[in-house]
């Protein structure tokens, strides 16, 4: 199975690993330009279970959520450099996600046994819901690095290569 996948096959293949007793862990994000703090997230949400899910945010979901000239790259290509990475075992394609909801909903069909995120991430009090809800995890398994994160990156790039 190709490691880039619809939301549809993601939860039909959760529920054949879950009914092998296999451990799903789920992690998300843009990941618009890769930098170490990212790659610390996928290294150590791997430690927490068989099978890493990615979930990639849309070009109009991370547009909404991060402005004007975002993505820089497209959620194919994006897709493509995840599915490269050895701790990524699976990254789902994420439509637009237009309220919690539709995460919550995601989730609740997905059913991991953790989710993954980086301490300081707004989005953690939602991940926390959505782990109560379906008796999961929520593990807090980086640190924010200071002057890493694709928005500072995408800032030095245009300022010093227009």
């Amino acid at each position: 199975m190709n490691k880039i996948i619809s939301v549809k096959e993601a939860k039909k293949l959760a529920q054949e690993l879950k009914s092998k007793n296999k451990t799903i862990v789920i992690t998300g994000g843009c990941f618009d330009i890769l930098h170490i703090g990212h790659i610390n997230l996928f290294n150590k949400s791997k430690k927490h279970g068989d099978y890493l899910f990615v979930l990639l945010e849309n070009d109009k979901s991370v547009r909404k959520l991060k402005g004007k000239g975002r993505p820089i790259n497209p959620q194919l290509e994006r897709a493509q450099i995840l599915a490269n990475l050895s701790p990524i075992d699976y990254v789902v394609m994420l439509n637009e996600m237009k309220e919690n909801k539709d995460y919550d909903n995601l989730i609740f069909d997905l059913k991991p046994s953790v989710i993954t995120t980086t301490q300081g991430n707004p989005q953690g009090i939602h991940n926390e819901r959505q782990a109560k809800k379906i008796g999961a995890k929520v593990l807090y398994v980086t640190k924010l690095i200071n002057n890493k994160s694709t928005s500072i990156l995408a800032k030095i790039i245009s300022e010093n290569f227009d």
